[in-house]
């Protein structure tokens, strides 16, 4: 078992990529990239109906319309966060599509807050556990582990009991469209440099289908999630580290 204070380029980066990013090791790409500002996530005003006129002279009380109300990127925002937090467990299944075009597969397990387990299908010899304080990388293949806190991997804020997306980081932007509501949030904290990740939801049920994620080095890994049951409450033996 190893316990490591730095992260390799691309060994510890790929096998994170489940969590949400690549741990670059090159810090200094991401910093000579200027930082994109927040979003301004202050709530809507309500603005009050007017009463219209009628041809008599009278008041009329105003009536609403059929067309959908403008998509607001604070609602999208609200409602992710109660999508996380509303999903205290989860098991389901994920396919990975790394930046060389490889697919991986496997199952994911989550208890929060704090604890994770992304588990691959052979060929893939990888788990990730996070058990909540730290997170190991297994290669079963290898017979190594690797160990890491948890604060130091940029999806770190999807495991905290209370989530809330523009508190805990950057928004840079928030889109809608039929097929996703994406929000895009940026972290500096992690090790290694800035990761962007961009977060796909159902529009209409707001239930996280994707994340895309980029790494400081410009490289793209797509998660996607399926089968996903809320119900179902995990083994707690699933995210036990044997330190």
């Amino acid at each position: 078992m190893k316990h490591r204070a730095a992260v390799p380029l691309a060994a510890l980066g790929r096998a994170l990529l489940p969590l949400g990013a690549m741990l670059a090791a090159n810090a200094a790409l991401a910093e000579a990239v200027p930082p994109r500002p927040p979003m301004d996530l202050t709530p809507p005003a309500k603005a009050a109906a007017a009463p219209q006129a009628a041809p008599n002279g009278k008041k009329t009380v105003a009536t609403t319309t059929a067309n959908p109300a403008p998509f607001n990127p604070y609602t999208a925002i609200e409602k992710a966060n109660a999508y996380f937090n509303n999903a205290a467990t989860m098991v389901g299944d994920f396919v990975q599509v790394g930046a060389d075009g490889r697919r991986s597969e496997g199952k994911l397990y989550v208890q929060r807050p704090g604890r994770l387990r992304f588990e691959y299908a052979q060929p893939a010899s990888l788990e990730v556990i996070a058990d909540g304080t730290k997170v190991a990388i297994r290669d079963r293949k290898l017979s190594t582990q690797d160990l890491y806190f948890i604060q130091q991997t940029p999806l770190k804020f999807l495991l905290k009991d209370k989530i809330d997306l523009a508190k805990d980081t950057k928004v840079l932007d928030v889109t809608n469209d039929p097929n996703n509501t994406t929000i895009v949030i940026e972290d500096g904290t992690t090790l290694g440099g800035t990761s962007k990740i961009r977060l796909m939801f159902d529009p209409s049920t707001y239930q996280l289908k994707q994340w895309l994620v980029t790494d400081p080095q410009g490289y793209d890994t797509l998660v996607t999630l399926y089968n996903i049951d809320f119900k179902e409450r995990p083994d707690p033996s699933l995210f036990n580290i044997n330190y």
